[in-house]
């Protein structure tokens, strides 16, 4: 079995922490975690426990400056995990979760270390919202995936997420640079950021992310929900593999090595399979 290492950077960010810490400990081992507080005034919770924790002085004043400082610092420290001797390491946001197709009955160590992986391995993102009127908010006492079961396939999310040696992340996860990606078969990468509208305006009131300039990218993330809500969900299995071709083959004019889909909204409703993963 490969050596795995998972790392993220928070702040202000407990909600999904707990969940990212809960889901790649039971998968990985919380001895192999790597959580990265942004700002030393920020408090380790102590379901941290068992982590590998830091706190480090806050990064960048705006969001694309602390975006790009974040990223080159989470690549430096991945490139310290492959000096230590693992053999893949996990950059995600604290709201993402990377799972394999329960049809497939491995885990995600299983999984990968079943992969060949060149440079980079990349999920296939779906990008979770609420369906208004038929979800009620989200609550921490029941899997997410019991009380959420609509996503848009968003190639925003299919991230350079898996590293197999050190490289240098775009901002977001969002790339590797110089180098392209390859989507996996089976792995999905769930964003959870914007899937409740509760938490979405509690976000809007958090000091440090309107004093950095988040509204607008917090407003515009809005819109997943109004998807989810208003469109017909699809297939997933046949629109999953039609997105993962698509991503693979088609690329936006500014950036060769960032998946595209023409602008295509697909949303699909997820499989009962995956209800408990999460």
């Amino acid at each position: 079995m490969k050596r795995i290492a998972a790392l993220t950077m928070v702040r202000n960010d407990d909600f999904y922490l707990q969940k990212w810490v809960a889901y790649y400990g039971a998968q990985l081992g919380k001895e192999h975690l790597f959580i990265y507080f942004d700002g030393i005034d920020q408090e380790i919770p102590s379901f941290c426990e068992g982590t590998h924790t830091c706190r480090v002085e806050k990064v960048g004043n705006n969001v694309v400056e602390h975006d790009r400082l974040r990223l080159h610092f989470l690549s430096e420290r991945a490139a310290e995990r492959f000096r230590e001797g693992y053999d893949l390491v996990i950059g995600t946001d604290a709201d993402e979760i990377i799972v394999v197709d329960p049809a497939l009955g491995l885990s995600l160590p299983e999984y990968l270390s079943a992969q060949s992986i060149a440079s980079s391995l990349s999920p296939l993102g779906l990008d979770f919202g609420q369906k208004l009127g038929e979800e009620p908010a989200i609550t921490l006492d029941r899997p997410f995936l019991n009380q959420r079961h609509y996503a848009l396939i968003g190639p925003r999310y299919t991230k350079t997420s898996i590293l197999s040696r050190p490289l240098t992340w775009g901002s977001g996860f969002h790339r590797v640079k110089g180098h392209n990606f390859h989507i996996a078969k089976d792995l999905y990468l769930l964003h959870f950021g914007y899937f409740d509208r509760g938490r979405i305006v509690a976000r809007f009131k958090d000091g440090d992310r309107a004093e950095q300039g988040w509204e607008h990218h917090i407003a515009k993330r809005s819109r997943t929900i109004r998807l989810v809500t208003r469109r017909k969900a699809r297939d997933f299995g046949r629109w999953t593999r039609f997105a993962r071709w698509m991503q693979s083959w088609c690329r936006p004019p500014y950036a060769w090595n960032k998946p595209a889909m023409l602008e295509m909204k697909i949303v699909v409703r997820i499989p009962e399979r995956f209800k408990d993963l999460v």
